[in-house]
């Protein structure tokens, strides 16, 4: 695994953290979500872009896609 692909881990796990501390759910929770409305993907699809933007920002744009 690559110096990239372990910074996307990284910060997919950070995001899951961070939704899962907004709505107080689970992590498993959360990231079963990420799972079931393809967040995972979009968040390494995108990375580029979305590591560098705060995270109030990256959290509406995760419930943008997820519908909330």
């Amino acid at each position: 695994m690559g110096r990239q692909d372990t910074d996307i881990l990284f910060f997919i796990a950070f995001c899951i953290e961070s939704y899962k501390n907004k709505h107080g759910i689970s992590g498993e929770d959360a990231s079963k979500l990420f799972d079931r409305c393809g967040i995972k993907q979009y968040l390494s699809d995108n990375y580029e872009a979305l590591h560098t933007q705060g995270m109030p920002w990256i959290l509406e744009e995760i419930e943008e896609k997820i519908g909330l």
